[in-house]
């Protein structure tokens, strides 16, 4: 009997690997209507074009304070390395990344996948809290090209790890570590997540529920509690709040003098890591006499990665189950 291949794809937004990428990267996020609708569908594109090359100045000077791009693919290549690893004595997996808004995308780990001979898809986000805005879009965007390129080919999807034991693990034993950073005990815990607007929560989307069960599943464990606020906010519709500025702002006025902060909606470094938490937030804190110091991303700890497999093996025996 063949042995039965898997292609497992991680799902990510994908960033600029240079400053040259500045530009393009932003036009195809701001053509994504999954994300924000610019006026008719029809002029989406001219409109993000437009938003692309005025954003562009920018943003490359945000990325040249984190090196001149984004190590998000380097990162996420290492996990699908780490996680083939992990698997190789559970079967034949072949993983690979499809990043949303930059190379490689769908098309081209399908088709390396493709070329492999895989038997069947496993998607697996690495978004742990689900969104339309990332994973929504992300699967929206593979199944259109699963479509095209073999249709027939069975696909699996996992969409969402909010309190996978090993992921929340992870979490819990960076917390750990970085309480132990504080000579003082008082220390605040923030949870940190990218911000959405606000419309999206009350047309139904999961995300800020997925992200308290995180926290729940956290602080279980840890017996302390965090207050959660969200970043990276753009465009004049209305985001999450509080934002966290806006919370930095609030502890300071309460006499809050150690932050340690939880990047909880991002499993791998990027410019929200990179630059706003450990240096944005950390100029700021540091003007209002506080001090802040971020947990690290997850990136490829040994639990997290754990983690990851263990997602991927339980969607494997749902589908023999019949179940998937």
């Amino acid at each position: 009997m063949k042995r039965q291949k898997t292609g497992v794809i991680l799902l990510n937004m994908g960033g600029p690997n240079t400053q040259d990428d500045v530009a393009p990267f932003l036009f195809n996020l701001f053509s994504d209507r999954e994300i924000i609708q610019l006026g008719p569908s029809l002029l989406q594109k001219p409109i993000a074009w437009f938003i692309s090359r005025r954003r562009a100045p920018k943003s490359r000077a945000i990325y040249a304070e984190i090196g001149g791009g984004s190590p998000l693919l380097a990162i996420t290549l290492e996990q699908a390395s780490a996680l083939q690893a992990s698997l190789a004595s559970e079967g034949d997996f072949i993983v690979t990344a499809a990043m949303r808004y930059w190379p490689p995308l769908a098309d081209e780990a399908l088709e390396l996948l493709l070329e492999r001979g895989v038997d069947s898809i496993t998607a697996l986000t690495l978004y742990p809290h689900f969104s339309k805005a990332t994973t929504g879009s992300s699967i929206i965007n593979l199944k259109k090209s699963l479509n095209r390129l073999a249709p027939n080919l069975p696909l699996k999807i996992i969409s969402s790890f909010s309190t996978q034991p090993s992921y929340i693990r992870a979490l819990t034993e960076n917390i750990a570590k970085g309480l132990q950073l504080f000579s003082d005990n008082d220390v605040q815990i923030i949870y940190s997540a990218h911000s959405l607007p606000v419309s999206f929560i009350k047309d139904g989307d999961p995300y800020v529920d997925h992200i308290t069960e995180t926290i729940e599943a956290i602080e279980s464990i840890t017996g302390q509690k965090g207050r959660l606020s969200f970043q990276s906010k753009s465009g004049p519709v209305e985001w999450l709040s509080p934002s966290t500025p806006e919370m930095l702002e609030t502890l300071a006025g309460e006499g809050c003098r150690n932050i340690l902060m939880v990047p909880i909606s991002f499993v791998s470094d990027h410019v929200e890591t990179l630059y706003e938490i450990n240096i944005l937030y950390k100029e700021k804190a540091a003007a209002l006499n506080m001090n802040l110091l971020p947990t690290p991303s997850l990136n490829t700890h040994p639990l997290f990665i754990s983690g990851l497999k263990e997602l991927v093996l339980q969607a494997q025996e749902e589908k023999q189950s019949g179940l998937g």
